[in-house]
Parts: C-alpha cells; sequence; structure tokens
C-alpha cells in the first residue's frame, strides 16, 4: 500500500504543469544586452517570459561613474504584462549598465543586470 502511495505521488508531482516552478526570466530587452546603439534610448524595456508584479519590479540604468540616469518611472506596459520600462534622461556616448529585479505575478523572484553603449 505503501508503494502504491508512494507512486501516486509521484505521479501526481510529475503532472503538475511546468509553470508552477517557473520565474520570471529576462526574455529581450532594448536597448539589447551588451548590444550598442547609435541614438540615445528614451527607455529601457525588458520583456520577460511571465507577467511581473509592477510595485515588486524594478529597473535601474547607471552610467560609468555610477550615476542613476533612469527617470525612476518603471511601469508595466499597459498591453503587455510581460513588458517593465524605464524612462531615461538624455544620455552621452558611453557605456550604462541596467539592473534589474523582477516579481512574476506567481511571487517567483529573479534579478540580473547588463550593460549596453551609445556610441559616440
Amino acid at each position: 500500500m505503501r508503494n502504491l502511495r508512494s507512486a501516486i505521488l509521484a505521479s501526481a508531482i510529475v503532472a503538475l504543469p511546468a509553470t508552477s516552478w517557473a520565474h520570471a526570466r529576462l526574455r529581450s530587452a532594448e536597448p539589447a544586452v551588451g548590444g550598442t546603439v547609435r541614438t540615445a534610448p528614451a527607455q529601457v524595456e525588458i520583456t520577460f517570459s511571465e507577467a511581473v508584479e509592477p510595485r515588486f519590479s524594478d529597473i535601474t540604468v547607471h552610467d560609468a561613474s555610477g550615476r542613476q540616469v533612469d527617470r525612476k518611472d518603471v511601469h508595466v506596459s499597459a498591453s503587455d504584462a510581460h513588458r517593465l520600462t524605464v524612462g531615461l534622461e538624455a544620455l552621452q556616448p558611453g557605456q550604462y549598465t541596467v539592473n534589474w529585479h523582477a516579481t512574476s505575478v506567481d511571487t517567483h523572484k529573479t534579478e540580473g543586470s547588463y550593460s549596453f553603449t551609445v556610441a559616440p
């Protein structure tokens, strides 16, 4: 009987949807991860693999000296809950670091960073 219960429990665990262990992973970013742009962007936009909770998700952008250059207006897109955006000040040529953390609507937390360059 114990083996039957163990087998049923194991089957139930395997049958759970994969999303129950999912996290909001960075799917794409604009400007692109490691990319170089010729025109300074007006915003950073990150698209995640899952919808994110706006109250618990954030993006900050810093220049090479460590000064924060985003407008602190992070928001989730009205048309796509997978997309998190922050406005930027007028950027000069140079390298910028994007730091993000996201909490998906199922409460899983992820974070990361990447850089992009504005060409002279």
